[in-house]
């Protein structure tokens, strides 16, 4: 909370490191002091969180997701600077850094740049061009670059030399055209210019190796596929990867398309033959030095550009991929909770039966049972019987029921019991990830007494009580929201799931009183072996009483403490400011308030009336600044104000539960279960989530899906068209659209309007645009875009993994 906005001295910063503090700025649009500031306190140790919400003085106010594409970048750079510095040393070493090489070096800004440059000084096996060298042949080479009025095969008779390999004029010129081809391939800005046209112009095309034309029919729409580099969206990017890696595909990065059939040289062979003087006029040796340019492009600078953009291709789509992961798992996450409420947990199950879990309000639990309603035993009212007397025994009042297999059979069960006993609420619940929990070391240890199947259920239950509380015990990866998430690297996707994670638990807060391991692991500056000694400490010494108490903990120091204190609730406790947001340090400032006020603590917390005639200029002083103070004073008007949204369930609607029972046309209610680029998807109480395309979410253009809805909204639908064979669901947003002409357009490939409808649409009464619009007096005809939409989106091009998602 400090108010030091002093810049760090230029001198104290190398220029390596000043280089990129600027490029930071440039980039975040923001004052190069600010980055500065942020990467002293990052490599200092403090947390994303924590500097977003305490030290914005020194940051100038930098957000937290200002700081953690500043993190990233960071990350980028510095690696960049470690490979420009071994670069240097590596040319360096070998004699052949001069001042123009080396400025050329330090102005490279990105890696693909650097080794653009490097490659002609990187060490490599011995290569035709290194042979021909020694061999004596690259004068040669340059005799005839330099002067094509030479006749090559007279130039080339002198350079004949058994005893040195070359045994006739024909030798000489091959070893002097590989001599060529290697430097034209290896010059940094001719590959740079031309990878930036392929990227432009080319495009990447896909034809269906026959014998898998019938095993692999998922990816039928790609059988016969081309689409510019610079459209594809990253789930088709991903799609067609996938479906090359299958053996189903076979992939070609066309350069440009419109000179593929066209006779003669093509762009790329005339702008290296620009580059290096080469043109056919007349003279002896121009026709051999075109023919070594069309050597070189086909069989060196066209293979590498390849794989560069293949690599480029792949980046883009993993970073989106890892985005979307990211955005769903932060909604996922922050998803309402139902709150401290005695619940019952139903894993449903058919043959192995439905296990159940009562947990009271803090997640304890308290009973458990087995009961089997369904097939093959059917024992429903002594089933019934067991669910009532558990539900009065505990004052249960909530019935989380997951929604794996045999869920809507058992949230009939559910509903029947409802009827019995009024005072309860059922809510289906998404239990992916459930048996992940339940077979992990941390639930053994958790819950040592319980069998693996039980334990799901507990899950079940508690992760509707507080779905962050809960979803952080298990790994991000295996909760289900991503798009192929299986595709894209593993570390990159940790990293940015590992940062939703934090960022969602230091913003909504913990209490250090009640969390679990996993969940205090995730608070800014404490790590797995920490929160274990807090726990440790809780359950030796009782409930903690102040945050000050947190010292007494083992390993817990005066560093760790700032970066947590103000991230840990203690409610109830010796200070009523420990439940709240306003850290520690800042306590003094609180103090001067209440003098100011001459209130006590109690009297002006919530106290908006108040609060709200106080001027925060009034406390500024030279430790704490203007947005510290005006922190402080919004967060005692509502302190520990939890920032998720207010609880809310859904119903799925009665005789509806096969996809059979789906009928174009019907209107029903559902819960938003993932989003991508392309839709999202929504499960309406079938076994089989549905889909929603962007172009069937509003009649307005949809540039993001995540605009619209979220994982965990609650939304009305409209069924388009069910695909039984694939057990494919077509749905819309949009409730006037008329599902029989979306439904025909779509099989016959029609295609139409969809982006500029009418703005009369309405929004949801959260605030956030939805489900709930009036069709606007400029509307489109329905179905056409869908159609289009739905064809191009590629679902029957390898997204089956996503659609037929595990539940688990």
């Amino acid at each position: 909370m400090t108010t030091s906005t002093q810049d760090t001295p230029a001198q104290a910063v190398s220029a390596p490191q000043a280089a990129i503090h600027r490029r930071i700025a440039e980039e975040l649009g923001v004052r190069e002091g600010q980055v500065r500031a942020a990467v002293e306190l990052l490599d200092g140790g403090a947390t994303v969180p924590f500097i977003a919400r305490y030290r914005k003085e020194a940051t100038g106010g930098l957000d937290d997701t200002q700081l953690r594409t500043l993190q990233e970048r960071l990350r980028y750079l510095r690696e960049l600077e470690e490979r420009r510095a071994a670069i240097l040393e590596s040319i360096r070493s070998q004699g052949k850094l001069d001042a123009e090489l080396e400025a050329r070096i330090l102005a490279a800004d990105s890696k693909a740049r650097l080794e653009d440059i490097y490659l002609p000084y990187k060490p490599k096996r011995r290569t035709k061009a290194q042979i021909a060298r020694e061999a004596g042949l690259e004068p040669l080479a340059d005799a005839l670059l330099a002067d094509p009025s030479l006749e090559p095969q007279a130039a080339a008779e002198p350079y004949v030399d058994p005893d040195k390999g070359v045994a006739d004029a024909a030798a000489a010129l091959e070893g002097a055209r590989a001599i060529l081809v290697e430097r034209f391939a290896e010059h940094a800005d001719l590959i740079g210019e031309l990878r930036e046209r392929m990227w432009t112009r080319g495009r990447l095309v896909a034809k269906v190796r026959e014998e898998k034309r019938e095993s692999g029919a998922k990816f039928a729409d790609y059988f016969d596929f081309a689409e510019p580099f610079t459209s594809l969206p990253s789930h088709r990017i991903l799609a067609l990867f996938r479906g090359e890696k299958e053996e189903v595909l076979t992939l070609t990065l066309e350069p440009e398309p419109e000179e593929t059939d066209q006779p003669g040289p093509s762009g790329y062979e005339v702008r290296i033959a620009e580059t290096f003087g080469i043109a056919d006029r007349g003279r002896p040796a121009d026709r051999w030095l075109l023919d070594t340019v069309r050597w070189a492009w086909r069989t060196r600078i066209l293979v590498h550009l390849g794989i560069d953009l293949r690599a480029r291709l792949w980046q883009q789509a993993e970073d989106e991929a890892v985005r979307v992961f990211a955005a769903n798992l932060r909604d996922l996450l922050l998803a309402a909770p139902a709150g401290p409420r005695p619940t019952m947990g139903l894993d449903p199950g058919l043959r192995t039966g439905v296990k159940v879990a009562v947990v009271d309000g803090t997640g304890k639990v308290v009973d458990t049972a087995t009961i089997y309603p369904h097939e093959p035993q059917r024992r429903w009212e002594e089933s019934l019987q067991v669910l009532a007397h558990l539900a009065t025994k505990h004052n249960v009042e909530l019935v989380a029921i997951g929604n794996g297999t045999a869920s809507r059979e058992t949230d009939r069960l559910a509903a029947e019991l409802v009827k019995r006993l009024p005072q309860l609420t059922k809510v289906m619940v998404s239990e992916a990830g459930a048996s992940v929990y339940s077979a992990s070391a941390y639930a053994a240890k958790e819950l040592p007494d319980l069998d693996v199947s039980l334990r799901g259920a507990v899950s079940i239950a508690r992760r509707l009580q507080d779905p962050l509380a809960e979803l952080v015990k298990i790994d991000p990866k295996s909760i289900g929201v991503g798009q192929y998430q299986h595709d894209v690297s593993e570390t990159k996707l940790s990293r940015s799931l590992d940062a939703v994670v934090e960022d969602c638990v230091n913003g909504v807060g913990v209490d250090v009183n009640t969390a679990s391991v996993p969940l205090l692991t995730r608070v800014s500056g404490i790590g797995a072996s920490l929160a274990e000694s807090i726990v440790a400490h809780r359950d030796a010494n009782g409930p903690f009483r102040s945050r000050k108490e947190l010292l007494k903990v083992p390993r817990l120091g005066p560093k760790a403490f700032e970066q947590c204190a103000g991230f840990l609730r203690i409610r109830d406790g010796d200070d009523p400011l420990d439940a709240s947001a306003v850290h520690p340090e800042a306590y003094p400032v609180v103090r001067r308030i209440l003098d100011a006020t001459g209130t006590g603590i109690k009297e002006l917390i919530g106290n908006t009336a108040r609060l709200r005639t106080l001027r925060p200029e009034d406390f500024v002083d030279d430790t704490f600044g203007l947005p510290t103070v005006t922190d402080i004073l919004a967060e005692l008007e509502k302190p520990g104000r939890d920032p998720r949204p207010e609880f809310r369930t859904a119903s799925f609607k009665e005789g509806v539960e096969e996809l059979t029972d789906l009928k174009p046309g019907m209107i029903l209610e559902g819960v938003v279960t993932n989003v991508a680029n392309f839709g999202a998807f929504v499960d309406i109480g079938v076994h089989q989530d549905g889909l929603v395309h962007v172009s069937a979410m509003s009649y307005d253009f949809v540039k993001d899906p995540r605009d619209v809805v979220k994982p965990g909204d609650i939304v009305r639908v409209k069924v388009l068209d069910v695909d039984l064979a694939r057990k494919r669901i077509s749905l819309t947003l949009r409730l006037d659209d008329e599902a029989e002409a979306a439904s025909r357009e779509r099989r016959q490939g029609g295609s139409g309007g969809g982006r500029d409808g009418g703005r009369q649409g309405g929004r949801r009464q959260d605030g956030r645009r939805g489900q709930d619009r009036g069709r606007g007096r400029n509307a489109p005809q329905p179905g056409g875009a869908l159609a289009e939409a739905l064809r191009k989106a590629g679902l029957d091009k390898g997204l089956d993994a996503l659609r037929d998602r595990g539940r688990r």
